[in-house]
């Protein structure tokens, strides 16, 4: 384990040398001529999106994803400098920010479309966008279906400049036969762009899944998420992704307290013992982002062991039961994700237990939990 901050023992070490391993291993995966636009949104996914971001352009990623213009500006304070594509929440109200930080807009309904074309004819002013089209995810975008409504309006932009089309694939990691068809619908729309005489230079299409299970949808760039991370979005592309986790999460014991058989532990007395019990308190809980859906059903790594949640996990305290567990004492080490002697909790793990999946494990990490970013 690495040193742990000043303060309260409950922080995540990101691995940033194994970022650039899994950054590497999409580089294998879609070769040398297909661009990397990684994907940064919601702090990295949970990891720090600064250092991260970093990180990233020095093995080489040609661009980045964000969710926001608020998150695009503090990676450009930050110092990020290669492109960054605002891929969901577009306001016509933050244009000064898209101007003036460099940032590129995912435009995918035609009223912002001819809202920002407007307002940059009236500026005197031009951006480049990258257009969505809905291949079939049946959220954001162009229907690929009404391209003969849309098409027109698209082709007539001046002050907007089409660097890029995309579109997002809704089941990379299960389902073949409707990726076949959605890489299908996006090739088709390509062209009939192209004969408009539109001629996007950038297309993309494939997410983490697309990345290693749908190499039809690589296109002339890719924008993988999950997988940067150490996550495969779907167990049957786990062994063809070869990823290491780069996150880590630790706390120490702050109490270990013997009870009697029958003793309760937590809020409405969900854990009751069955025998005479060494309970321990953690100094962490759901407002760190570790899951009430765990009450009773996760565990972490104590002496490189599991020791299971007893009871109902509170805002800013778990109870772990380390009766099974020799000399456990005050100060020890617990992971929660992460790896201790021959043991390891994945985040996949981790959300099974509390039925979700771990793209919402790692991002909901609280922002009081410290970062500590090592291999820079």
């Amino acid at each position: 384990m690495t040193s742990q901050p000043k303060g309260r023992p409950t922080y995540c070490t990101i691995d940033l040398a194994a970022l650039r391993w899994n950054f590497n291993r999409v580089k294998k995966l879609v070769g040398p001529s297909v661009k990397v636009l990684s994907v940064v949104k919601a702090n990295a996914y949970g990891h720090g999106a600064a250092a991260c971001a970093r990180a990233l352009a020095d093995a080489g990623s040609d661009a980045f994803g964000v969710a926001t213009v608020e998150e695009a500006v503090e990676l450009r304070r930050a110092g990020v400098e290669g492109p960054l594509l605002v891929l969901t929440a577009i306001c016509l109200e933050q244009l000064d920010e898209f101007l003036n930080y460099a940032l590129t807009p995912a435009l995918s309904d035609l009223h912002t479309i001819a809202s920002f074309e407007k307002l940059l004819q009236k500026r005197g002013a031009a951006l480049k966008f990258h257009l969505k089209i809905d291949s079939g995810m049946g959220r954001l975008g162009l229907l690929h279906s009404a391209i003969d409504a849309w098409l027109p309006e698209v082709a007539k932009l001046k002050a907007l400049r089409l660097e890029g089309m995309f579109s997002q694939l809704a089941n990379s990691d299960g389902d073949a036969d409707y990726s076949a068809e959605q890489v299908k619908n996006f090739r088709a729309a390509e062209e009939r762009l192209r004969a408009a005489g539109l001629a996007p230079s950038e297309l993309h299409l494939a997410n983490s899944g697309g990345v290693i299970g749908v190499p039809d949808a690589h296109g002339t760039m890719v924008r993988p998420g999950i997988m940067l991370y150490g996550c495969c979005p779907g167990p049957a592309l786990a062994e063809k992704a070869d990823l290491k986790p780069v996150l880590a999460w630790y706390t120490r014991i702050m109490q270990v307290k013997e009870l009697p058989a029958g003793a309760s532990v937590g809020y409405g007395r969900t854990f009751a013992a069955k025998r005479k019990s060494r309970i321990a308190a953690l100094p962490l809980g759901y407002a760190d982002g570790y899951h009430r859906l765990l009450s009773n059903r996760g565990a972490v790594l104590v002496r490189g062991k599991r020791a299971p949640v007893a009871g109902r996990i509170s805002m800013d305290l778990t109870m772990i039961d380390v009766t099974d567990i020799a000399g456990v004492t005050q100060g020890d080490e617990v992971v929660l994700i992460g790896r201790q002697g021959a043991e390891n909790i994945s985040a996949d793990e981790v959300a099974g237990w509390a039925e979700t999946i771990s793209y919402e494990v790692l991002t909901s990490v609280s922002a009081r939990v410290p970062r500590v970013h090592l291999n820079s």
